[in-house]
């Protein structure tokens, strides 16, 4: 690291935890976040701030007047345009240092499959089943940890799905892909606008331990938020052994 960016990261140096060493894994690492709204927004914006040298991002949406709510990356001037360049250009006015990739399209499972390989770790920060199944096939295929979260109305949750880790569940352990869950769209049921912020933040927090090799990973855990209360429950999660999507990538 030059003399900046000694200075810029002072304080994650200053944690024996991360020190030297572990600042420079981040610098370069490389996290793929699908999806550049609600959750992506804070994910975002705390990874490049602490210092994780390539982040791409994936969004095929525009802005719009009633993402302003939540979707702190994006701002009113930037409505209409693309959701991953006005991420990029937030994150590049955060930290110039960094790379940012801006992707604008609705990536296929071939695509995902492509990206997922050239990262060091991937947020899920997507709003519907579908994508969620996508992406976690695509990590547990290229054995890449998945930080996933989700926020509706007043509840989130979160959690991490290492296909590294022996005998770790993967997404579709805890949602398995035939079963009749429902999307359910902020657009209909609405959103408090914080808990995306501490959600989008916590998957950052997972996605830095990971990159760092600090402390002890989500995996094998849920964590439900509950924002009214702000109550927080956590939950184990066991791997399938007929799961359709990791039993054969064990």
């Amino acid at each position: 690291m030059n003399d900046t960016q000694l200075l810029r990261y002072s304080r994650h140096i200053l944690l024996d935890d991360i020190g030297i060493e572990g600042q420079e894994k981040l610098l370069q690492a490389h996290a793929l976040i699908i999806g550049a709204g609600g959750l992506g927004s804070p994910a975002a914006l705390y990874l490049a701030s602490g210092g994780v040298g390539r982040i791409t991002l994936v969004d095929d949406d525009a802005v719009d007047l009633t993402n302003l709510q939540r979707q702190v990356m994006h701002t009113t001037a930037r409505i209409g345009q693309s959701k991953a360049e006005s991420g990029r250009e937030a994150l590049l006015a955060i930290n110039p240092e960094i790379e940012v990739t801006a992707l604008r399209e609705r990536a296929g499972p071939g695509r995902l499959l492509e990206l997922a390989r050239s990262a060091t770790v991937v947020l899920d920060c997507s709003d519907n089943f579908a994508t969620r199944h996508a992406v976690n096939r695509a990590c547990v295929a290229a054995g890449v940890p998945l930080v996933s979260g989700a926020v509706i109305r007043f509840d989130g949750q979160l959690s991490v799905f290492d296909p590294r880790r022996p005998g770790a569940p993967c997404y579709a352990c805890l949602f398995p892909e035939d079963s009749r869950y429902e999307d359910v769209a902020c657009s209909t049921m609405g959103v408090f606008a914080p808990l995306v912020g501490v959600v989008g933040a916590m998957q950052a927090a997972e996605a830095m331990k990971l990159v760092a090799g600090i402390g002890q990973p989500l995996a094998g855990r849920l964590l439900l938020l509950e924002g009214r209360a702000m109550e927080w429950t956590s939950i184990g999660v066991a791997h399938d052994p007929n799961c359709p999507v990791c039993s054969t990538h064990a």
